[in-house]
């Protein structure tokens, strides 16, 4: 079925659409010159405003779609500063459009202009519709791919909808919380709520489902002050995953990054999208939660020189994306790629930039979100190939009196060999700690590099953070994330199950620094349970009470397992979603999470701003932080090179806190003693009589046999079970 009038039936190499052929079926005296600025569709009462960047193209079309999918086309006959811009008067809100975009074809050079190709605009605030695959989205022939296609697309790809902001955001304010009080829950927005059933099932799997109270109260209540979301612009999935009946569950392929993605939209896809979401971030901030988006730059859901032609590249590739020869022997078209899915951004030329910028101060100033989370964010610092912490886009951000003050955090590394640059990012930027993740897991599994660097972990990663400047909150801390095993998986799998996916179960990391404690997968052996349960609160405590930022794994507090796959990103059913059920939830290990974080909260020895010294502050008081042996004393360089020792003490005085207050005051607060004993065997702790409050309670304790709140004084012998966590607060 054709939407509109098919486009002429032969396109050449290096060619352009004859004019006549095209140019007739425009209505020109229906548009007016507009403006070159604001980009995208910008409507008013009169007229709307269409502006795109097209540079090199010979001429452009907006293509307008009534209800019944019928087309009008109008030629935007102004061209200035690279944009082609016109005003159509008449345009309702909700009304869907797209562009038709003629030039040369000459994929060497990056030019694959093709009017047939009906193309979303880079700058649309909501779209309409999916991909439908079909030959007719590419952009070449398939017999020869260096020939333009003809065939109409417009059947087979979503619209852009022209859209208008009369959202009541009433006394909405951002949190605002400091880095040292910020914990991150990373979620999916329906996998978190597509099996709940506390939230009206209309509801599941949207923005309105996850604003719901049964959401919002739960976060709340277990701890965390900031929601951290798995990509939300418009994405499509990849080709090859529609082809084995499966989709982009995750949702790393984007394609519009100004557009809430329609899928998760409970009210409508023409610009309902943008209240629903807008109304889920009033009801975040309403209960004091940030809300930080999981973004996307680092390349487009178009893909290499094989992918389809949907929006950026058929205004102008080269605009966007990396194309040219990055090693000798390669074509002249090929898609310099260090992500790992075809094309590179190429955040160093001055229009994907300003996209970028433009972007993400959309989203901070007409969306309300409070920071993101950059994927792959090593592959957008290139110049020339070649990393620069310096590059553009960093300074950029860096300089913008809106971007430079919101959370921004980074992925450290991309797919190549140079991209994992992990402690090399500059401020602002906080980074995720996958050395803090690869360390906790080999402490708790037994197999650990050494006590010295697990404890360089506990106290912040000053080797990564302290040399330039940036405090210990610089660090992004994490036992688990969306990509790879689940904390249940990780004490119960020793091996990836991902056949499922669909490859073979040759996608994913065999790297899992996993144990499976004797059994591999689910079983009904208690003993092994029991033991599961303790390893999995032992990595929660560890992460919640370890100085920097945690980031907690949706589910991961309750037990959610994802049956040992390790990358489901294509699995979008219950492998994927949280189980909100109680008959196989974790909820010991919930409980115990929740104490944790209610720990740190109320007490800021837990989350202090400054580093550690390892001795006294100006004010006095004992050592800010001690390492202690099991026997009582400190530690010593010959405890330090035990490769044998698997126990260790942290204390933590809060009597003074080495941070002001507020007015330049004194502080004080609880002192603490924390024992991690990875080992298999118990531990016969000696408390010190040094450097030790004279009286405390066990605060927290994944030990079975120890009580919450029992008392414990200077100079007691305890027993510290094997493969626990102790944590004592001085009163």
């Amino acid at each position: 079925m054709r939407t509109c009038e098919d486009p002429p039936s032969r396109i050449g190499k290096n060619e352009s659409v004859t004019p006549g052929l095209w140019r007739n079926l425009g209505d020109r005296a229906a548009v007016w010159p507009g403006s070159n600025h604001p980009l995208g569709a910008t409507w008013s009462p009169e007229a709307t405003n269409f502006a795109v960047h097209a540079p090199r193209a010979h001429a452009v079309w907006v293509c307008l779609f009534d209800e019944e999918g019928g087309e009008s086309r109008h030629e935007l006959t102004e061209h200035s500063l690279g944009i082609w811009h016109g005003a159509v008067p008449g345009v309702a809100v909700g009304a869907r459009y797209g562009f038709r975009v003629d030039g040369p074809w000459n994929p060497a050079a990056g030019l694959r202009f093709n009017p047939a190709k009906l193309l979303l605009d880079p700058f649309a605030r909501a779209v309409s519709g999916e991909v439908v695959v079909d030959q007719a989205i590419y952009g070449f022939r398939e017999e020869d791919p260096e020939q333009r296609d003809p065939v109409d697309s417009a059947a087979y790809v979503p619209r852009s909808v022209v859209v208008t902001d009369d959202f009541d955001w009433g006394d909405d304010a951002p949190p605002d919380h400091h880095w040292r009080e910020t914990v991150i829950y990373e979620a999916h927005v329906k996998g978190m709520t597509q099996l709940h059933d506390r939230v009206p099932e209309e509801l599941r799997g949207t923005y309105a489902g996850l604003g719901t109270p049964a959401v919002v109260d739960y976060l709340r209540d277990l701890g965390v002050t900031a929601i951290e979301l798995l990509p939300i612009h418009q994405f499509v999935p990849e080709v090859a995953l529609v082809e084995r009946g499966l989709t982009n569950y995750w949702g790393y392929n984007s394609i519009g990054f100004f557009a809430p993605h329609n899928a998760y939209s409970a009210s409508g896809d023409r610009g309902q999208q943008i209240t629903e979401f807008k109304s889920m971030v009033k009801a975040f901030h309403a209960a004091g939660l940030e809300v930080i988006l999981d973004v996307v730059y680092n390349h487009t859901a178009e893909a290499g020189a094989d992918g389809p032609t949907l929006s950026f590249r058929g205004f102008d590739d080269a605009v966007y994306t990396r194309v040219g020869p990055s090693e000798p022997d390669k074509p002249a078209d090929h898609y310099w790629d260090v992500t790992g899915c075809g094309n590179t951004v190429d955040a160093a030329y001055p229009f994907a930039l300003r996209m970028i910028l433009d972007s993400l101060r959309y989203w901070v100033t007409e969306m309300h979100v409070d920071g993101f989370r950059f994927d792959l964010l090593s592959a957008l610092t290139r110049i020339d190939h070649e990393i620069d912490m310096g590059c553009h886009l960093l300074t950029a951000i860096g300089q913008d009196p809106v971007l430079r003050h919101v959370k921004l955090i980074a992925e450290p590394w991309d797919a190549s060999m140079d991209g994992y640059r992990v402690g090399d990012c500059p401020p602002p930027w906080v980074e995720w700690n996958d050395q803090f993740r690869d360390e906790i897991r080999d402490f708790w599994r037994g197999r650990s590099s050494g006590i010295r660097r697990v404890a360089t972990r506990l106290a912040g990663s000053s080797d990564l953070y302290a040399d330039d400047g940036r405090s210990a909150y610089a660090s992004v801390n994490f036992v688990t994330a969306h990509d790879g095993f689940t904390v249940r998986d990780l004490v119960s799998y020793e091996h990836k199950r991902n056949e499922a996916n669909g490859e073979g179960n040759r996608d994913g990391t065999d790297n899992n620094r996993s144990w499976n404690h004797g059994v591999e997968g689910e079983t009904d052996d208690p003993e092994v349970l029991a033991l599961r349960r303790r390893q999995a609160a032992n990595l929660m405590v560890t992460l919640c009470l370890s100085n920097g930022v945690p980031m907690i794994t949706a589910g991961d507090e309750r037990g959610r397992t994802q049956h040992g796959n390790n990358n489901p990103y294509c699995q979008d059913n219950p492998v994927s979603w949280v189980d909100w059920r109680p008959d196989d939830a974790w909820l010991d290990v919930y409980e115990i999470t929740k104490a944790a974080l209610r720990l740190r909260r109320e007490h800021q020895a837990l989350r202090q701003r400054h580093w550690f010294e390892g001795q006294p502050s100006i004010l006095g008081g004992p050592k800010d932080l001690a390492w202690l042996h099991a026997s009582g004393r400190e530690m010593t360089a010959d405890d330090w090179h035990d490769s044998h020792l698997t126990t260790i003490g942290m204390f933590v005085s809060g009597k003074p806190l080495r941070s002001p207050g507020p007015r330049g005051e004194q502080q004080v607060d609880a002192s603490f003693m924390l024992w991690f004993n990875s080992g298999s065997d118990p531990v016969d702790l000696v408390m010190p009589e040094n450097d030790w409050v004279q009286q405390g309670d066990i605060a927290l304790t994944t030990d079975p046999d120890l009580e919450p709140g029992s008392p414990v004084k200077a100079g007691d012998a305890l027993t510290l079970g094997p493969r626990t966590v102790l944590v004592l607060r001085g009163t």
